[in-house]
């Protein structure tokens, strides 16, 4: 069997918002509008890496939270409703996805060799997070891909960031390693805003623009330095940061997505292709892919 690859890695943030002003039909909610830099540079996105034809989506959410290690979807299919605890007059999202369970186990195997507590999750019935579910839509609304859903273990929580760190080192490197050894070509996306300090209220109505804007100037400028350092290719200016950066812009990189996005792809030194920036309720996201070449 031929080597497998990593065809691309994407920055996928997973506002609820972005799916509702869209308005597929697998959400309840109808919007007028809303987010629109953010939606169509998303869509530019998702037509770039569609033309790469990977072969399966892996997708690493701050909202598939686990305390005892990381985990990993391990049933073929879930088909269920996602609401969102918090925008459940956003996001009430009837979900139908199929899992790539043998690279599941794969990249759990990997990661255990490498001295990561790991589990498959085997339980039918549970609930895809919404996290998974949005970044997914958003990159592939087609849902014509199997995904491997990783869980975000709070190691920043429970220790600090430079143990999430170092965790998110070996479970990008077993991503790789997995994905190699299966033949197939894979799209990463890390499921994460970058600046995550958001309103505490919400407007009469939710896409009214003119309420949008970024939290504060301060966390504004972190973003601003990290999307530079993206776009010169610095991915490792970008680790070495990390601390600071999740502390002083409260940063849902906080999550290990980023840091796991990054050593898989084995620290790019190439620049990320930038389709969007904005806000959404206050905080800072960016949709944007490394693809191995530089290019698409």
């Amino acid at each position: 069997m031929p080597s497998g690859s990593i065809v691309a890695g994407a920055l996928a943030p997973h506002p609820p918002h972005l799916v509702y002003a869209a308005n597929p039909p697998q959400n309840e909610p109808r919007a007028e509008c809303g987010w629109e830099n953010l939606r169509w540079g998303y869509e530019r996105m998702a037509r770039d890496l569609e033309a790469l034809k990977p072969d399966v989506i892996v997708v690493l959410s701050p909202h598939w939270q686990t305390y005892i290690g990381t985990h990993f979807l391990g049933v073929p299919a879930f088909k269920s409703l996602s609401v969102d605890p918090i925008f459940p007059n956003l996001f009430r999202y009837h979900y139908d996805l199929q899992v790539d369970v043998p690279l599941a186990e794969g990249i759990c195997a990997a990661a255990k060799e490498r001295g990561l507590v790991t589990s498959m999750m085997r339980n039918p019935d549970f609930r895809v997070d919404y996290g998974t579910i949005i970044s997914c839509h958003l990159a592939r609304p087609a849902w014509d891909l199997p995904v491997v859903s990783i869980s975000s273990c709070r190691s920043t929580a429970f220790y600090n960031v430079d143990v999430m760190q170092e965790q998110a080192l070996a479970l990008g490197r077993a991503t790789r390693q997995a994905i190699e050894a299966s033949g197939k070509r894979a799209l990463l996306l890390a499921s994460n805003s970058l600046s995550h300090r958001h309103f505490t209220e919400e407007s009469d109505v939710p896409e009214d623009m003119s309420r949008e804007h970024i939290y504060n100037h301060h966390q504004y400028l972190w973003d601003m330095r990290v999307i530079d350092q993206m776009k010169r290719g610095r991915t490792r200016e970008i680790w070495e940061q990390m601390p600071e950066f999740v502390e002083q812009a409260v940063s849902e990189a906080d999550s290990g997505a980023l840091s796991w996005l990054l050593a898989a792809m084995d620290f790019p030194d190439y620049p990320a292709e930038v389709y969007a920036y904005g806000t959404v309720i206050g905080t800072g996201n960016v949709v944007a892919s490394w693809t191995p070449g530089g290019a698409v």
